[in-house]
């Protein structure tokens, strides 16, 4: 098995770490068009490798796209990060051309290759990937709803005073601070609703925190975070290549479900060996398919802004 990661920066460099620590691949190749960049970050994680455990070799490479050949699961955080003020349809001029070419130059060594989508604004480039490569749909997917996921438990788990590993809760539609879409009412702790332990004041703001959560963090840190996007684009990748069938809200292709056609965006979907094998309807209510579509409205305001581009 063999993964290759674009961007040597902090999510790529992250996702790389917890892809070779879970030994997730016999071969982690590592490409940045920064010079040297790759084949250092390469280097340091295989000094780690007698540290931590694992046997999985890491090259790094310099542009050089012959170094990725059979390539069965490629990850694309490509592009500049998101500054603090910044919309993510702003890095869509600049992210646009990366992320097309980065695809294709995969697919150009590795066509059956599944991609998964990091890069910002991320539906819109989760769209941009499929419609330039004319993959099968289940073949591209988009991270975001993973992540978005994790920041729901992460804000649950402090107003319940709990972990979050005994928390379920997901976030649908678009990566963005005001596309995506908390489920409180299906969310449970241990199984039951967590509106059995905090009232709708209470949830109200965990989904408040949720949705600015990325905005909250490059606040914080100047850039955007790190840490859990390049972990949740490992998890990804675990549930690919380990053929987990797990259920996970990813980007995905929508032709019809949810009420949606032509778009990419975030729906509970199970991920297997195969990429994205098929969505699960979590019956909306009214309010919360009203929410869908107006996110879905958003992002397709954003791909409309890659017509004027000259890609």
């Amino acid at each position: 098995m063999k993964v290759t990661v674009v961007g040597a920066g902090a999510v790529g460099a992250t996702c790389a770490d917890n892809i070779a620590r879970k030994q997730l691949c016999d071969e982690l190749v590592i490409v940045d068009i920064k010079e040297g960049v790759a084949e250092g970050k390469a280097m340091d994680l295989m000094q780690t490798a007698q540290l931590e455990g694992f046997d999985t070799k890491i090259t790094g490479s310099t542009n050089d796209y012959t170094k990725t050949a059979n390539t069965d699961v490629a990850v694309i955080t490509s592009g500049i990060p998101r500054k603090p003020g910044m919309t993510r349809e702003e890095l869509i001029g600049i992210n646009a051309g990366i992320v097309k070419t980065v695809a294709q130059n995969i697919l150009q060594h590795s066509p059956n290759a599944i991609i998964i989508v990091i890069s910002n604004p991320m539906d819109t480039m989760t769209y941009l990937a499929l419609k330039s490569t004319g993959l099968p749909k289940n073949r591209i997917i988009g991270m975001g709803g993973i992540l978005d996921s994790a920041r729901f438990r992460y804000n649950l788990s402090k107003a319940l005073n709990c972990s979050p590993n005994d928390l379920q809760a997901a976030v649908i539609g678009g990566h963005g601070d005001t596309t995506m879409i908390p489920l409180t009412r299906l969310a449970t702790y241990m199984g039951l609703p967590v509106s059995n332990f905090l009232d709708e004041e209470a949830l109200k703001k965990v989904a408040a925190d949720t949705m600015v959560g990325g905005a909250t963090l490059t606040n914080l840190l100047g850039t955007s975070a790190w840490y859990a996007p390049g972990a949740a684009g490992a998890m990804l990748v675990e549930s690919i290549v380990r053929d987990e069938k797990r259920m996970i809200p990813c980007c995905v292709a929508l032709e019809g479900e949810y009420g949606q056609s032509d778009i990419c965006l975030g729906v509970p979907v199970v991920v297997g060996r195969n990429g994205w094998e098929k969505i699960v309807d979590y019956k909306l209510t009214a309010d919360e398919q009203a929410a869908f579509n107006k996110s879905a409205d958003a992002v397709r305001n954003m791909n409309d802004v890659l017509a004027t581009l000259s890609l």
